[in-house]
Order: C-alpha cells, then structure tokens, then sequence
C-alpha cells in the first residue's frame, strides 16, 4: 500500500506494494546473479529496503554478498546510512548519493529518526512498560559480543512496551525503542533484564533451538530530506 498527500507520505508492505514498480527492478540484477530487492520504497533521494534475517547489511571479511551490494545493483547511487544486525531482519534506510547520505546520517545523529522494532522474548516480562538505562561496551576477550559495562560502557537507553504474552507465560512480544544506536543494544538489555530474544545465538540460552532470531526492524519515520514531508514506512514481523 502506498499513501501519499499533504504533510504525510505513509508506505506499508503488503501483497500488492510488496513488487514494487517495475522501473526500480532492472532484469540486470537477476542477471549478474544476485537477487533483486523488493523495495518499500524508492525515490530521488532514498530507498527504504526490507532485509531478510541472514543477510550481512555490508560487506563482511569473508561474505561479498550484503544488502548494500544488491542495492547497488539495481541502484548504483545507493549509500548505507545505519546498519542491522546479521541476524536481524527489516526495514532499512539507504541514500541515494553522498549529499542525501550527509542529511540522512545527520539526521541520525541527532535522532530525529524514529525505528521501531519488534521481538519476541524469553519469559513473562514484568510490567506494560518500561525503560532499560544500563551502559553496553565491547566484551573484548569475547568478540563480537557486547556487554553492560558500568565502568568503560557507553550510555544507552532502550524504551519497551508489550505487544502480547504467550498464554503459557514462556514468551512476551515486545515492541522496541532504541533511543541509542549502541551495537546489538537490545539484544544486550534484553538479555540483562532477564528476558533474552528468543533465537538469539549470542545471549540467549545455550538451549534455545529457533532457526532465527526473533527481532525485527518494524518501523520508520523521517522527514523527507527533499519536500519536508513525513515519511513513515512499515513492514510486519515475519514470526
């Protein structure tokens, strides 16, 4: 669905968005042997993408293939503005040149973009909502992983609110806030508030048996850098 008028521009995936125009898929993607994204949306100035679990959002030492690679592909402008996780599927911002990059990455920087996720955890959290405030730092002797660092950490700050619970009281549903960009940040609260992602090889139970991890990048909303209009875009967690 796409809707646009006045001060709003609104984009949802679904059936019928979900293809995208026909333009912004050139045959040359599928051809050079990489799959061809599935935009949410696309003009002049930025694209918004939904990237599958599993896929690297750059380059890594060993992997060529990433979302900004196939991007690139069907469009040749395409910048990385922020990152997701490996592991972490959803939406993602690009930028369509290195001026758009500068006025998407500022207004990164000054927060002025709102994300949303959505993650499935261990456990019957306490409370409809909430606020986790604990400092995260690399845990050096163990890479990649981070940790709450009282002492070296950076500040971070995580909002929560409940979606669902599990009738049984084994998971919650969580909607998630990161109010700080800090890396693997609600993976790292979630697991020191007690209530690890389900799925989450890193800080989850040693046990814990699901294919993916259960954290998705649901939301997103800006300023468009170009007309001043805001732009919302949206795509539903696929657990």
């Amino acid at each position: 669905m796409l809707v646009h008028g006045g001060l709003l521009w609104r984009v949802t995936k679904s059936a019928d968005y979900a293809r995208g125009p026909r333009s912004c898929q050139p045959p040359s993607a599928y051809a050079r042997g990489m799959p061809a994204l599935e935009p949410i949306h696309v003009d002049a100035a930025l694209l918004v993408l939904d990237k599958p679990a599993g896929l690297l959002a750059v380059p890594g030492r060993r992997e060529a293939d990433c979302l900004s690679a196939r991007a690139q592909r069907q469009w040749p402008d395409a910048l990385v503005v922020h990152r997701l996780d490996m592991a972490t599927s959803g939406l993602m911002l690009l930028a369509r040149g290195a001026e758009m990059q500068r006025r998407l990455s500022m207004a990164f920087a000054a927060r002025a973009v709102d994300k949303r996720y959505e993650a499935l955890v261990h456990g019957a959290i306490d409370g409809d909502a909430g606020e986790i405030a604990l400092p995260i730092g690399a845990d050096w002797p163990d890479r990649p992983r981070q940790r709450v660092d009282a002492d070296r950490g950076r500040p971070a700050l995580t909002r929560w609110r409940v979606i669902d619970r599990s009738h049984d009281g084994r998971t919650t549903r969580l909607e998630l806030e990161p109010v700080t960009g800090r890396t693997h940040q609600l993976r790292v609260h979630l697991q020191a508030i007690g209530h690890p992602i389900v799925g989450d090889a890193l800080y989850g139970p040693r046990d814990d048996a699901p294919a993916r991890l259960h954290l998705h990048a649901r939301s997103l909303a800006l300023i468009h850098p170009l007309d001043g209009r805001r732009l919302e875009a949206s795509s539903a967690a696929p657990f």
